[in-house]
């Protein structure tokens, strides 16, 4: 009697373990109940999102040459334009956006009131190919991909470089490449500590870690996912949001977690913003798109 009464407190509490266990295991990234909402339309190709320190989203529309902004409170307005054929973009620790202006091969910084500097144009004499995405890394320096896609405003056809490479350009402006062995490198993000960077190669289908030495340069490549990406973003718990088809959420190990389908043909970049971070801002071709998430987003302006 005793024994069968033991064996059923056992099995009772085996199966409380399992329950609380499963209750606690996570369910990908969104929110409950979340929904995919279109917020505006008509571009032709956005791509660049980031956030500044309000949470305010800015994003580009290439073809027509202008930087957007989506504000906390659902406006949309202009924030410059023309804009240098905007791409990719990020916001540095001073509150500056970080412009990928591939019309001339630039990368620029521009101040909240609009003014521009030209940060670099060029690698060892040369025009760079058109830079796409960029990082700032924490306490300075900033990372940047430079694929070369052929630009109908550009009057060259061949590649400038010798290749589609990676560099860091360091807070005194000397820039170095970082990464030259890569088919095509696209999208671009850092962890919120400064000691890794994610570079996606969106010509061989593979994203890679790599960890980030103190003077910038890279060492212990690691293959991270089999896929490559335009754009990429990363949240608090360190999963790893690509794009192309819709979104694809990686965890921190390389393990496939979420999938948001988006309906447009391309996904181009990512980034979370609104006051709260914790929702995710998609630039789909024509459209922008957001939905709610349970995890908050990181390498947000300052």
């Amino acid at each position: 009697m005793k024994t069968n009464r033991l064996t059923k407190i056992l099995t009772v509490l085996a199966i409380l373990l399992i329950c609380t266990c499963h209750g606690q295991e996570k369910k990908g990234v969104l929110a409950p109940d979340a929904k995919l909402e279109k917020l505006a339309d008509g571009f032709i190709f956005t791509e660049g999102p980031t956030a500044d320190a309000k949470g305010n989203v800015f994003f580009t529309d290439q073809p027509n040459n202008r930087i957007l902004k989506w504000s906390v409170d659902g406006k949309l307005s202009v924030f410059m334009e023309p804009a240098g054929r905007a791409n990719g973009m990020f916001f540095d620790a001073n509150g500056n956006l970080l412009v990928c202006a591939d019309e001339k091969t630039e990368l620029w910084s521009v101040t909240p009131d609009g003014k521009k500097t030209v940060i670099v144009k060029e690698y060892q004499g040369k025009p760079l190919n058109g830079p796409n995405d960029v990082w700032a890394r924490p306490g300075g320096g900033i990372y940047f991909t430079d694929p070369f896609y052929k630009r109908p405003w550009w009057s060259y056809e061949d590649m400038p470089q010798d290749g589609q490479h990676v560099y860091y350009v360091a807070r005194d402006g000397k820039i170095k490449r970082v990464i030259s062995d890569l088919t095509q490198p696209n999208g671009i993000i850092g962890t919120p500590d400064g000691k890794n960077l994610f570079v996606a190669d969106i010509g061989d289908s593979k994203t890679y870690k790599y960890d980030i030495l103190s003077d910038g340069s890279l060492t212990n490549k690691t293959l991270f996912c089999a896929m490559g990406s335009d754009g990429m973003t990363i949240d608090s718990e360190g999963n790893l949001y690509l794009t192309g088809k819709g979104v694809t959420v990686f965890d921190k190990t390389g393990n496939k977690i979420d999938f948001i389908k988006v309906p447009e043909n391309w996904c181009a970049n990512v980034c979370f913003g609104g006051a709260d971070r914790k929702t995710l801002f998609i630039t789909a071709s024509k459209g922008l798109y957001a939905i709610k998430t349970r995890v908050k987003g990181t390498n947000q302006g300052k």
